[in-house]
């Protein structure tokens, strides 16, 4: 119990308490920090929102760009505040900071050379963000994996696709990125008519459909411009396809092409125009005497039976 003892009264409880003290108000500072710095980039956000439209930006086009942006400063900001927080409490505590940062830039240094994947993946993302590629937002498709990019970070970029697998990319292997949201989206439609129908008429049909969309108060708004009818496109095996675009806000195009597609198909019913299916004509070319042999014996014996 003695050494024990001893031990209790070496103790400064001035130090410990003091200690504490400055170790808790440093910890209210970190957190007032952080929450001032999210405020300030939330205010931030929108200012550069407010300008973006003023100059005539689509609002959800800067809207995406500017939370894609902000985003990261809030990673990098409440980053560098705690590391600062931890070596303020190390210090404290009466661990020499000084020594300790130089073996982390000695040990950093050697992590370095063998984390060049992990560099290429920063520096890729960081291209990825300064040259507005995506956005938080987007739909995009990355190495052949379409999806709604969800999060845009230093290292990743992560995307969700329609049955609600989330696909991880690291920055450093995008090979290839296509971007179906950029200011404006189309949805681009091949329409089949059987071959007796006038193309002509159809277009004709078409037309109306795509108008009676621009006039209708639930589509009008989703649609930018008259929708383009190109004219025929192909003579397919059972078909000829008419193709042509509707221009509409970004990730509503499958929305107005679902919509313009029942359309198409109840028109088509009204005006009885023919949707084919693929199907097969039989020739036999010219008159076979040989076949012809084969069907009279075969009605000759059939004949006999009976």
């Amino acid at each position: 119990m003695e050494p024990i003892k001893t031990f209790i009264e070496q103790i400064s409880w001035s130090t410990i308490i003091t200690t504490s003290f400055r170790m808790v108000i440093i910890f209210i500072v970190a957190w007032v920090t952080t929450w001032l710095l999210k405020s300030a980039l939330q205010r931030f956000e929108l200012r550069l929102v407010g300008k973006a439209t003023a100059r005539g930006e689509s609002s959800l086009e800067s809207r995406k760009r500017i939370e894609t942006i902000v985003r990261l400063l809030k990673q990098a900001g409440l980053l560098a505040i705690w590391i600062t927080f931890f070596l303020i409490i190390l210090r404290e505590i009466g661990v020499e900071v000084g020594p300790l940062l130089a073996s982390a830039g000695i040990v950093g240094l050697a992590i370095g050379f063998g984390a060049q994947n992990l560099v290429r993946d920063v520096i890729s993302g960081f291209f990825i963000i300064l040259e507005n590629q995506i956005r938080v937002g987007d739909v995009a498709v990355i190495n052949g994996t379409g999806g709604l990019v969800e999060a845009i970070n230093f290292r990743t970029t992560v995307l969700r696709d329609l049955a609600g697998i989330v696909h991880f990319f690291p920055n450093g292997t995008i090979t290839t990125l296509s971007n179906m949201t950029t200011e404006w989206s189309a949805y681009v439609f091949d329409i089949g008519v059987a071959y007796k129908e006038n193309t002509d008429e159809v277009t004709k049909v078409i037309r109306e459909v795509a108008d009676s969309m621009m006039a209708d108060e639930d589509m009008k708004h989703l649609i930018i411009e008259p929708p383009e009818i190109f004219g025929v496109d192909k003579l397919d095996n059972s078909a000829v396809i008419i193709k042509g675009r509707i221009k509409t806000l970004p990730i509503q195009q499958w929305t107005v092409g679902r919509e313009f597609l029942r359309r198409i198909k109840l028109s088509f019913d009204e005006k009885n125009i023919e949707i084919p299916f693929p199907h097969s004509t039989l020739y036999f070319g010219e008159d076979s005497k040989p076949f012809d042999v084969k069907l009279m014996e075969a009605a000759a014996n059939q004949s006999k039976d009976t």
